[in-house]
């Protein structure tokens, strides 16, 4: 690949990141016009129709042989049920805070989720930390503590969001690229789909359930939740693939902060001092992190390419 053809992959590969993330950052809006079909419901068909629009992909690209393989592979069938599981809690909470009117404390959870890769870096895979990223999990830990006392609610929802997201990129880094984005949704969706059919069981013998009940409109939303939930993973990978890790690290804030923005100004959910104080220790906490790790990528680069005279 000549320098022209890798600066082109790079571009395109940082505009399908930002499509993903731009995505994700208004997907609080497509769930909110699912109601009154409750998070329970939603997440239920989320994965059953994800496994459905997957299968179809894989037998359009005709790579059903690469999902046998991965299934012949125990380690990985292993770790994919352990994604299956860390994404489902996921799914699950924050569609309760979209569903219930928690979207700003849903951002918040994102905003922390860098901060929680890098502590699990540290716990699990024993990584040693500079100084500036224990400076910053130290300003997101005092962000936590600012909300709780000052706002007197425990931000559950952001620390169950960033922590099972977090782990989730640690045990997807784990299975590495033996599996692709098509195949590992397609097994994590795979492996849920009884809980699912579980859920709408159980939803239907107590709520009811609502699809097909109310309108062409809403059922044709609601068949729509696989591909909505396929088409920015996809793009994603795509993404990853091409553009640095220093790119993706910057545009992984584009989503929470569109999730902010959705929660505070256009459903206009309470933002009092106390909250402000904490969103803004993140913020903190979160430049502190991407200028240490923009210094920490430009100095590998240059012990590697050696220094520019």
């Amino acid at each position: 690949m000549t320098p022209d053809e890798h600066a082109r992959e790079e571009r395109l590969g940082g505009i399908y990141a930002f499509v993903a993330y731009f995505l994700w950052g208004f997907m609080p809006l497509y769930f909110l016009t699912l109601a009154p079909t409750g998070p329970w419901e939603v997440v239920s068909w989320r994965i059953l129709f994800s496994l459905a629009f997957c299968a179809v992909l894989l037998t359009i690209t005709r790579t059903w042989r690469k999902l046998i393989a991965i299934l012949r592979d125990r380690r990985l069938v292993f770790w994919t049920i352990i994604a299956g599981l860390l994404i489902y809690v996921n799914w699950q909470v924050f569609l309760i805070s979209t569903l219930t009117g928690h979207v700003i404390e849903g951002s918040l959870g994102y905003f922390i989720n860098p901060i929680v890769t890098v502590l699990l870096g540290v716990l699990v895979l024993k990584e040693r930390l500079r100084v500036a990223q224990w400076v910053a999990i130290g300003i997101a830990a005092l962000a936590v503590v600012v909300i709780v006392v000052g706002y007197g609610a425990f931000p559950w929802i952001a620390l169950t969001l960033a922590a099972s997201f977090g782990t989730y990129g640690l045990v997807k880094k784990q299975i590495g690229p033996q599996v692709d984005a098509v195949s590992g949704l397609t097994l994590e969706s795979l492996w849920l789909a009884p809980i699912a059919g579980i859920q709408l069981v159980v939803v239907g013998a107590t709520t009811g359930l609502t699809i097909g009940t109310l309108g062409l409109g809403h059922t044709t939303l609601l068949l729509l939740a696989g591909v909505i939930t396929a088409i920015p993973l996809l793009l994603f990978a795509a993404g990853a693939r091409r553009a640095p890790l220093s790119v993706i690290g910057l545009l992984q804030f584009v989503a929470p902060i569109l999730q902010f923005i959705t929660g505070a100004w256009l459903l206009q959910e309470p933002m009092p001092l106390e909250r402000w104080i904490g969103f803004a220790l993140v913020w903190v906490a979160l430049i502190v992190l991407t200028v240490d790790s923009l210094r920490a990528a430009r100095k590998s680069r240059t012990a590697v390419i050696g220094p520019v005279v």
